[in-house]
């Protein structure tokens, strides 16, 4: 058994077309989300590293918590830490 090392990181997308504005995702990923004045999400496009842990436990219940399926985990190469 060895040790899995988290390299990279992600970037919680969301497909604009599916969005209806429920706002679930900012309740599940408040590090990550924030709400425009119509309740659409605003996402970061900077990557978060894939060590921490914590934002990426949120972003994963926020994907699975999305009624519309609108939010998607991208991974990416390079992260500056």
């Amino acid at each position: 058994m060895g040790v899995r090392r988290r390299i990279g990181g992600f970037v919680l997308k969301v497909n604009p077309i599916l969005c209806d504005g429920f706002g679930h995702c900012v309740e599940l990923a408040p590090d990550l989300v924030r709400l425009d004045e119509w309740g659409y999400p605003i996402i970061s496009p900077t990557p978060v590293p894939l060590s921490n842990l914590a934002a990426l436990e949120s972003a994963r219940y926020a994907v699975r918590g999305c009624p519309r399926q609108a939010l998607a985990i991208e991974r990416v190469a390079d992260v500056q830490s």
